[in-house]
């Protein structure tokens, strides 16, 4: 097992019996940066309602000031010493921002390493980075350190790569080529959000992570909201509002949907709310919602009301227009549509599920855990040579930790932390179940949308699964049992939907190239990196099982191996003006794609009294299909964003000194994304005197605001710096 105290040891051994011949050589860098939105409007996770629509204006959103340390002596054994301390204090960050976070570009020991030699072998030990790749504006062979993503690509890659604690050795072999061999402390990256707190505020969370933890949009608080607003209809179910009291709470509603219900026009004539799937003799009762002598009430209004301000005795039952499980455009109730066909909210992407699935959910909370590998080391490997021709090559083999680590979910109960079953129900399975064992597992398929109706007094089931839970002593989870004949509260404990972190195992196998053409005298340098991962990782959105409320199984992390490549040219004109150009693309070689349509309930129908009631609910069909989601944007008001197969990037970078020695450079990088996203980042950066350095810089967001670039628009920013060195 990688132990990084037993490496600082080594490191402290060999410095103490290295016995300094030389003075210790220190400098200091002090810089300030600060930085500023270019554009109104609210950025990713900074809501702190759904229906906020106003940013915070042009505000100035960094003002960090930083003292670099460095550290260097010459050993006697001819070895050598490097340390830099990173002393940092950003005034305007979020909070958790604002100061020094380990394993991370503003970790306070940034770097920590001794250079000595074995026989034949160069060795570093300690705290440092390894490049290995030189593509513009992203990492792909660079895998050996992580990086810290909280300006998302912003920074150059030496400010943003994260060092780690490794063993490194190189060795040159008589014919010229390199051998190198790292092994290092597995570490994830550094993304802005992915954490239990979301990093409200924060302007760079992307979409995909704000879809996790987002205290809006985030499954991580919607779904305390949602077991809120399941008290609440359990509440009312049993006080008699859904027509007659329900002595199980929801438990009985199997044959009720979100979309059922929303779909229906509730009328305001007397005191009870029709919902079929409850066996009671007051099924056909009118509704009174809240006023007296009002006018019908579209079901997906009063579902609003009850969700966003809950009941009387019950208000804390609420989502107080919080996160969003509503499209609400305002606190006024009456402004909400209802689009299941074309989803931005949390109920409408779950137009299928039943009240009884909202009985199991009744009171749940959630969890953000991050759990961390047994053996945290990772193992890499390159061979580095030139042939004859002059083509540059190397291999690269690494058996690591991705970086980037995927969340799982899963619910538990909240007690004994046991992990429980989820179980998919149909209505027959339920409603004749004995003692709360609920039937058989059902498959999610929706068969019947509303025309097989036998008289009978059982409501239709239309299709209709129920999401339940149950324990390994086969206890089944919620506020009331799911055998409506019971009528009973249920002893079991409450349960949370756990949000697992993990690092997984990948196998990246990679190559690079590059080779010198002299055309008319002018350089040109092709280059191309490729890289093959084996066992990496993908997010898999099913909205079939989503619809029905089985949120676990619809939101999963499943394995994926993947092909990306970078192929490039760098040229020089202008004298002096370094030109370079590239195409990326990164192939899913385990896309999934499953298209498929599926339909709401139909026609709510009754039986009693020897006749049939309908009351009116068209049925609609809507997108359930099952596919690889994009990870940086999926999310809530863009329909769960589906990946693209083979996703095309294109960069253009420029870089040219300026002054009469030289003493400035500005570069300018240019990256274009399949479906419309845009970045340019220019900045300068130029030398008043040995020691002045000042430095501006501008970040452009542009395009579609659903691709990986184009959602920060709103946090297009302007930069200006100064460096002061002290010797």
């Amino acid at each position: 097992m990688f132990k990084k105290q037993h490496l600082a040891l080594a490191i402290a051994a060999t410095l103490a019996a290295g016995a300094a011949q030389a003075a210790l050589e220190t400098s200091v860098v002090l810089k300030n940066e600060t930085a500023r939105f270019l554009k109104d409007g609210i950025r990713n996770g900074e809501a702190t309602n759904n229906y906020d629509t106003t940013g915070e204006g042009k505000t100035t959103f960094k003002f960090e000031n930083t003292a670099k340390i460095f550290l260097n002596e010459e050993l006697e054994n001819g070895g050598s010493w490097h340390g830099e301390l990173n002393i940092v204090r950003d005034t305007k960050s979020i909070d958790d921002y604002k100061s020094h976070e380990t394993n991370t570009q503003k970790d306070w020991l940034r770097e920590l390493y001794v250079d000595t030699t074995a026989g034949d072998w160069d060795l570093r030990l300690g705290k440092q980075q390894v490049v290995w790749g030189t593509a513009d504006g992203m990492k792909l062979l660079d895998m050996i350190n992580p990086t810290d993503w909280s300006e998302f690509n912003q920074n150059t890659m030496a400010d943003a790569r994260i060092p780690v604690w490794m063993l490194n050795g190189e060795k040159y072999l008589e014919n010229g080529a390199n051998v190198q061999v790292v092994i290092s402390e597995a570490e994830k990256n550094k993304i802005a959000g992915l954490n239990s707190s979301g990093d409200q505020g924060h302007p760079f969370v992307m979409k995909g992570v704000d879809t996790i933890t987002g205290k809006v949009n985030g499954f991580l608080n919607i779904v305390p909201a949602l077991g809120k607003i399941a008290n609440s209809f359990s509440a009312a179910a049993y006080g008699t509002m859904f027509g007659g009291q329900s002595q199980g709470g929801l438990a009985g509603f199997t044959g009720t949907s979100v979309d059922g219900f929303s779909s229906s026009t509730i009328e305001n004539a007397g005191t009870k709310v029709y919902m079929p799937g409850l066996n009671t003799t007051n099924n056909n009762a009118d509704a009174d919602y809240g006023s007296s002598g009002g006018a019908d009430m579209a079901g997906y209004l009063l579902l609003n009301n009850i969700a966003q301000n809950g009941i009387t005795g019950l208000t804390s039952n609420a989502n107080n227009y919080i996160t969003n499980v509503m499209p609400t455009t305002s606190n006024v109730y009456s402004a909400t549509a209802w689009n299941p066909d074309s989803p931005t909210s949390a109920f409408e992407y779950m137009p299928n599920a039943t009240f009884a699935t909202f009985n199991t959910f009744s009171g749940a909370t959630s969890r953000y855990v991050v759990e961390k590998p047994d053996d945290p080391a990772n193992f890499g490997f390159r061979f580095k040579n030139t042939v004859a021709n002059g083509l540059n090559y190397s291999l690269n083999y690494a058996y690591r930790y991705s970086t980037n680590p995927t969340v799982n979910m899963s619910w538990h109960d909240t007690t004994t932390g046991e992990e429980l079953t989820v179980q998919r129900a149909s209505y027959a399975d339920e409603w004749h179940s004995v003692n709360g064992a609920a039937g058989q597992d059902s498959s999610p398929d929706y068969a019947d949308t509303g025309s097989n109706i036998a008289a009978s007094s059982v409501p239709n089931s239309f299709g209709l699964i129920s999401i339940l839970l149950k324990n390994s002593a086969g206890e089944y989870y919620g506020d009331y049992s799911p055998n409506p004949f019971d009528g009973v509260t249920l002893s079991s404990n409450d349960v949370e939907l756990r949000f697992t972190e993990k690092m997984h195992r990948v196998n990246s196998i990679g190559t690079s190239l590059d080779y010198s053409l002299d055309l008319e005298d002018t350089p040109v340098v092709l280059r191309g990196e490729f890289l093959y991962e084996k066992g990496d990782k993908q997010p898999v959105v099913d909205k079939r099982l989503l619809a029905i409320g089985d949120l676990t199984n619809a939101l999963s992390m499943e394995e994926a191996d993947y092909f990306k490549y970078v192929i490039g040219a760098d040229v020089t004109v202008l004298t002096d003006m370094m030109l370079s150009g590239q195409f990326i693309q990164f192939r899913n070689l385990d896309y999934v794609n499953e298209k498929r349509t599926c339909t709401t309930q139909g026609d709510l129908q009754v039986a009693g009294g020897g006749s049939l009631t309908t009351y009116g609910v068209a049925s609609r069909s809507f997108d359930c299909s099952k596919y690889t989601g994009d990870m940086a944007t999926l999310g809530l008001t863009n329909g769960m964003k589906q990946a693209e197969e083979n996703k095309n990037f294109y960069s253009v970078f420029l870089s040219k000194p300026f002054g009469e020695s030289g003493e400035g450079r500005w570069n300018n990088i240019f990256i274009y994304e399949e479906g419309g996203g845009k970045w340019n980042r220019f900045d300068v950066e130029y030398g008043f005197d040995d020691q002045l350095i000042g430095t501006f810089e501008v970040n452009k967001y542009f395009g579609d605001e659903n691709t990986m670039f184009g959602q920060f628009e709103n946090a297009s920013n302007v930069q200006v710096g100064i460096k002061y060195l002290l010797q």
